[in-house]
């Protein structure tokens, strides 16, 4: 093409450029903006639905934002609105709603154990879930802090909470033609989502981070979440440079320099940021291990009072909770030395903290990197787990941060999680819930109470999940039909892929498989014996569906080939139809698959699913969870709830704990599952099924709900937090200092501390016959009441029964002999028949959080 006609082509292209007319609320609808800037929408259908009722296709083609609407809907389509008087009427009952739930205040519960006039919770972490409308959230973890603040604002808890805006946030998944996952990234202007700029003297708030040659500046934005708040800090402010600008443009993003460097913005910053805004915290809780860099802030501000760095560590860390949620190694941010060196340096430097001795803090086996739980742990005194098996698993784990302890009392503990009903309950079933058991809102923490659902009539009990599975359906369909429009796949493909969702009246089981594609979830696992799983899935007279959906993180590959393998399987013409596979999964498909599907499948690798929440909403919308007993499902399977799948030892070989949990997974499915599914009678369900269902629902809305986890932690961490930060903080840290000083004197000593028999041991008496035990212990400078020393009893399993009697008993100093202190007590067998006594040292102080914190322990 020569010059001249490129000129003339040219000239005929236009200037272009976007241009946005926003609408103007109408009077009688001024308060859609206040309802679309609290994300109490997040978990109200009743406010999400007064914006879908205006428009419903612009809804859906801003995916739900209700911010984001207000921007693109049409002047015409809100005075319609203002004037339709059935909607004026849904508006005021939802304003009514909302301004009742407003302004009612705390429980009394909540009152006893945290007073909103003293006490405040303050929630660190890295990702919020709060809804696909604000995508500062990947999986798992971000749900359940989003389910953690709506449970607190629902109970009217004294809480903030802490993080980072990412502009980009997680990825958007794509899968092409060829089953490859493709990431792609969206930047989300301010003023779409549902935040505000925080603002002091007429101008935004920002605070600022040294970093290496530079100070790190982040602006602070608020969002409403019914009753509290959520702080954000956000690094894209013309006062940094391009790099540091993109610091926060997205979640888990970046290399290990990009994620350290968020983790000192958010553990520092946002600590600063609570400090700028007057806000002092009571109780802090660390969600993971993002956030613990916040330990080393609040050591410095200590410092500025007056206190030494060990005792202002006593300080900060008696009123801290740090809760680890996976078991699996990639879940824990370790970096190299230099890297925290020139990362963290001039932050110490100008903090006056010794590097060396923050290193400390984080490291962990001495193979001289640092690790984010470890500093975590280190810097905390309440510790928890996310279910009773990962609270074991990860006090084996962490067990060096207590070398002498045995792990099963290690000071880790559990609370198992739990998910926001009101967020993933679908409004049918609420409304059913209504009609029932009209107080059913109220009475979340009450499992008796649950029992109403056996009184709901079969008949209509099954009507609400057809409607529920009929919606899914139309869901998957529309989902199925743009990707496979976008990839080129033949319309014939798609019909051939959906044929089976849209005949209800074959009303084909479907069975879900939803969640972050990761090799230890063994997404395939269910795949391990191809020939036999294809006959079960295609019968004609009982076919079963498989619909997956998921991502991988995009540096995941053995993830992202999960993902392929399951596409490719889709594909093939024998199972078309049969396997399904659905392309970026977010809140609004989890909706609808969670109250869709008839199971809800889960295969992790035992024991590393820490808890697991989705199987939890799939229970309290009907669906019936098939899954390995991992994670919260050990607790809640009962028999009669579901199904599941007993995991093989974990010093066995792999491939075979996978090949046999397999077996036992297609065994239940044409055993059991199958049958019972199709085992239909006249009125054309299974009576046997609806009774399973109803048992998993009644039995696990209760348990697992995210207002029980709440209060668990209020009760079990943070009351008693708030009320040993106070103990240690009083007097300006004197008992601090005093259990610093101890704590130094103590572990000068402990190597020279030493423990054995003093004299014989009777080994038989009667029953109500008392023994003298005696120890003689050489305490190395220490003071007798330096230490405790105690007798540990355990029954033989064959011989005792009966009540179970003290498990321990403390021996009392009892003079000296030969330079070494007696410690003795006299005791009656607590247990009847043959038992196992044990004594043992371990130091002692009053004002210890935890009576084995120090992680010292000698054994006679």
């Amino acid at each position: 093409m020569t010059s001249n006609h490129r000129e003339v082509l040219n000239m005929h292209k236009a200037t272009e450029f976007r241009l946005e007319a926003r609408p103007q609320l109408p009077e009688a609808l001024h308060r859609l903006g206040e309802l679309a800037n609290d994300l109490f929408y997040s978990w109200n259908h009743g406010v999400r639905g007064l914006f879908a009722r205006i428009d419903l296709r612009l809804w859906q083609k801003v995916e739900h934002n209700p911010k984001l609407f207000l921007r693109r809907v049409s002047q015409h389509r809100l005075e319609e609105a203002a004037a339709d008087r059935a909607f004026l009427a849904e508006y005021r009952r939802v304003l009514s709603s909302y301004d009742a739930y407003v302004e009612a205040g705390p429980g009394a519960e909540v009152v006893e154990l945290l007073n909103p006039e003293t006490s405040l919770v303050a929630y660190f972490c890295a990702e919020f879930g709060f809804h696909e409308s604000f995508p500062i959230y990947s999986g798992g973890l971000g749900i359940l802090a989003g389910d953690h603040c709506k449970a607190a604002s629902d109970l009217g808890l004294p809480f903030v909470a802490v993080g980072l805006l990412y502009q980009q946030g997680y990825f958007m998944q794509t899968i092409d033609a060829q089953g490859q996952q493709v990431a792609r990234y969206q930047c989300h202007d301010s003023d779409e989502l549902p935040i505000s700029p925080v603002e002091q003297d007429g101008e935004q708030l920002k605070i600022s981070v040294p970093f290496p040659g530079r100070e790190l500046w982040a602006r602070v934005w608020q969002a409403r979440v019914g009753h509290i708040r959520l702080y954000l800090l956000d690094a894209n402010t013309p006062e940094n440079n391009e790099q540091d600008r993109e610091l926060t443009l997205q979640l888990y993003g970046g290399d290990s320099d990009t994620r350290i460097s968020q983790e000192i913005l958010l553990g520092i910053g946002g600590t600063r940021a609570l400090a700028a805004l007057g806000i002092k915290p009571t109780a802090w809780h660390i969600n993971e291990g993002h956030a613990a860099f916040q330990i080393l802030e609040r050591c410095r501000m200590a410092m500025e009072h007056g206190l030494s760095f060990e005792a202002a560590l006593e300080s900060v860390a008696a009123c801290t909770l740090f809760t680890t949620h996976t078991p699996v190694p990639a879940g824990h941010d370790i970096f190299p030395r230099d890297l925290v060196a020139h990362a963290l340096g001039p932050y110490t430097e100008t903090a006056g903290l010794d590097f060396d001795r923050v290193f400390e803090l984080g490291a962990k086996n001495g193979d001289g990197t640092f690790n984010m739980t470890s500093l975590g742990l280190r810097g905390s005194r309440f510790h928890n787990g996310v279910s009773r098996i990962h609270g074991g698993v990860a006090s084996e784990m962490e067990g060096s941060i207590w070398p002498q302890i045995p792990p099963e009392e290690n000071p880790i503990g559990y609370i198992t999680n739990g998910v926001h009903v009101s967020t993933f309950l679908a409004p049918e079933w609420a409304s059913l819930f209504e009609m029932q058991a009209p107080t059913w809102k109220s009475e979340l923490r009450n499992p008796d109470f649950w029992n109403f659902v056996d009184r709901i009539p079969d008949y209509h009990y099954w009507s609400v999940h057809k409607a529920l599975k009929q919606q899914m359906a139309e869901f998957i369909v529309r989902r199925l039909r743009r990707q496979h429009q976008r990839n080129g796949t033949g319309h014939s493909v798609t019909e051939r892929m959906t044929r089976k969702l849209v005949s209800p009246e074959k009303d084909a089981m479907v069975i879900g498989f939803a969640r972050r594609f990761a090799t230890y979830k063994r997404a395939t696992l269910i795949f391990s014996d191809l020939p036999r799983l294809e006959r079960l899935l295609t019968d004609p007279d009982n076919p079963v569906v498989l619909v997956f959906a998921g991502k991988a993180h995009p540096k995941d590959n053995p993830g992202q080939q999960l993902i392929k393998v399951i596409h490719d399987l889709s594909m093939q013409p024998s199972l078309m139809g049969h396997i399904i596979l659905l392309e970026d999964y977010d809140q609004a498909m989890a909706r609808r698959l969670l109250s869709g599907v008839d199971v809800w499948l889960n295969t992790p690798e035992y024991p590393k699913e820490a808890s697991g929440t989705s199987g939890e909403k799939a229970a309290m919308n009907g669906a019936l969870n098939l899954s390995v007993l991992d994670g919260w499902w050990g607790e809640g399977y009962d028999g009669n709830n579901g199904w599941a799948i007993a995991p093989r030892d974990i010093r066995l070989d792999q491939e075979f704990r996978n090949r046999e949990e397999a077996r036992d997974l297609l065994d239940l499915l044409e055993m059991e599952i199958i049958p019972l599914y199709y085992k239909r009678e006249a009125q054309g369900y299974s009576k046997d099924w609806v009774a399973r269902s109803k048992a998993s629902m009644k039995t696990i809305t209760p348990r697992f709900n995210s207002q029980r986890m709440v209060m668990d932690y209020v009760r079990n961490y943070y009351q008693p937090a708030s009320a040993q930060g106070h103990r240690l903080a009083a007097n300006k840290g004197e008992l601090a200092n005093e259990l610093a000083q101890w704590k130094a004197r103590i572990r000068a000593a402990w190597h020279g501390v030493n423990i054995q028999m003093h004299g014989c041991v009777t080994d038989r008496c009667n029953w109500d016959e008392e023994v003298e035990l005696s120890v003689e212990v050489a305490l190395n400078g220490l003071a007798p009441e330096d230490i405790r020393v105690e007798c540990v009893v355990s029954p033989d399993c064959t011989g005792s029964h009966g009540e179970p009697g003290p498990d321990s008993f403390i021996l009392e100093p009892a003079g000296d002999q030969d330079g070494k202190t007696l410690f003795s007590a006299r005791i009656k067998a607590p247990y009847p028949g043959l038992q196992t006594l044990r004594l043992r040292a371990y130091p002692y102080h009053d004002a210890l959080t935890h009576p084995l914190e120090m992680g010292a322990m000698l054994w006679a």
